[in-house]
């Protein structure tokens, strides 16, 4: 009798969520304590520190942000952050539709392998400009350097074309969702304890876990993850025909409904992550200035209640699903956003704050939705096509999301403070409308059809 088969990893195969776990921690850490450490080390050179150099004089004091000094240090920073998320952002954007359609034909672990590989890469040359005093132009060498090998986005991409490739179209939804939850509980991890971390120990240490849990997600590809692609074949990589495929997914002839289905989901997907990514950003801001004048635990609690909607969400949506479409449990999903940002907008004490954060509970419901949409509008052979230019569109949504929500916020102070917020919400009609819409259309469209079929015999 044959040998029995070696065991390779105690986790199931089919888990990739572990994967997208441990790279999530990895960029929930470093993003926060790159740019504190920027503030630090260019406050130095230019002679702005001390103990109290990053903390506000008193909340709804202005004194601090008239300082000239603070203000050239902000600017600074803001400047080597813009350039180390653009080049990130354009090199990933070219190796990321190159890896994903790839990945089509040569199976999903390579585009899982090399992009963890390069976060590893970046983390190392993040803790050499640490450990040596190297110049902080530095950082967007590493930056670089993990966006040619696909960076965080790919991941992304591959993670949820794998769900796709393991899943049928009845579950997938749900699997989507359970890798969207897996953001979540990162995400919160790294938030709060990422800040205490480095208030104890400094920046070096927790760099070293950001370095482990890069490598730890390469290791998870290479050895504990089985292929999910069924038929594997060679192909090359530096050929066009990759992007061509991207290019196909919304061009073709073929099945020409699908085609602009597709075009609607991402535009609906593209206004949702804007909005996400936006009022995630201004949060902080809102919280810190008067009349929250919130203390460094409660926007502790804050976050750990943005994070926490992955969960209710996960959950929530798994209950709808039972009695509802997913379209509906979307709309649903959606309207839970609206009505927590427009509570939030208006939220002037930390009751109303807190309730905002609570009514958000199924605000992530809707992405899972439309990326299992997407999903199902493509075959088996184009999901890594797909993925690869959702993921494009999320890096996109981080840079519009940035630009628009962090020059409305200090625009619309003198006549209403949570005026980013309504706006957001205002945005949301959007994609809630297209969503709505597709499901109608659709369903007229089959009833139509199932009305001619059955007058069909009649006629004859």
């Amino acid at each position: 009798a044959p040998p029995p088969p070696a065991r390779r990893c105690p986790r199931p195969p089919a888990a990739v969520e572990p994967l997208l776990f441990l790279a999530t921690l990895s960029l929930g850490l470093q993003g926060p304590l790159a740019t504190q450490y920027l503030w630090d080390r260019l406050g130095a050179e230019r002679g702005y520190g001390g103990p109290n150099a990053s903390s506000s004089a008193g909340c709804g004091n202005g004194s601090a942000g008239a300082d000239p000094l603070r203000q050239e240090v902000e600017v600074l920073v803001s400047h080597w952050n813009l350039y180390i998320n653009l080049g990130g952002f354009f090199v990933g954007l070219f190796s990321v539709t190159l890896f994903g359609p790839w990945s089509d034909s040569v199976g999903r672990r390579p585009a899982l392998i090399l992009p963890a590989v390069g976060m590893a890469m970046q983390a190392a040359i993040y803790l050499l400009v640490m450990y040596l005093q190297l110049h902080v132009a530095y950082f967007l060498l590493g930056r670089v350097l993990s966006g040619l090998m696909g960076d965080y986005n790919l991941i992304l991409a591959s993670c949820f074309a794998y769900v796709a490739d393991t899943s049928d179209k009845h579950t997938r939804t749900f699997r989507v969702a359970v890798l969207e939850a897996c953001l979540g509980i990162a995400g919160m991890l790294a938030s709060i304890g990422g800040g205490q971390w480095r208030k104890a120990q400094g920046y070096i240490n927790p760099f070293w876990l950001v370095l482990a849990a890069s490598l730890a997600a390469a290791l998870y590809a290479a050895f504990c993850l089985q292929e999910s692609v069924k038929q594997q074949k060679p192909a090359k990589l530096f050929t066009l025909s990759h992007y061509k495929a991207v290019y196909r997914l919304y061009t073709a002839p073929e099945h020409l409904s699908s085609r602009w289905k597709l075009a609607l989901y991402s535009l609906a997907f593209f206004l949702l992550v804007t909005v996400h990514f936006g009022t995630k950003d201004i949060f902080v801001l809102y919280e810190l200035g008067s009349p929250l004048c919130w203390a460094a635990d409660l926007i502790g609690y804050g976050s750990a209640a943005s994070y926490l909607a992955y969960l209710s969400s996960l959950g929530g949506l798994r209950l709808l699903q039972l009695c509802l479409e997913d379209t509906w449990v979307a709309e649903i999903g959606l309207i839970s956003n609206i009505s927590g940002l427009v509570v939030i907008s208006l939220a002037t004490t930390t009751p109303l704050m807190f309730t905002g954060y609570g009514t958000l509970f199924l605000s992530m419901a809707a992405t899972p939705v439309i990326r299992a949409k997407l999903s199902k509008l493509v075959s088996e052979t184009e999901q890594g096509a797909l993925f690869a230019s959702v993921a494009c569109v999320e890096g996109l949504c981080s840079l519009v999301a940035t630009g628009v929500f962090n020059s409305l916020y200090p625009a619309s102070l003198h006549f209403m403070r949570g005026f980013p917020f309504l706006f957001g919400a205002i945005i949301l009609l959007i994609p809630a409308a297209i969503i709505g819409w597709i499901e109608i259309w659709e369903s007229n469209h089959v009833y139509g059809h199932f009305s001619d079929t059955s007058l069909s015999p009649a006629d004859d």
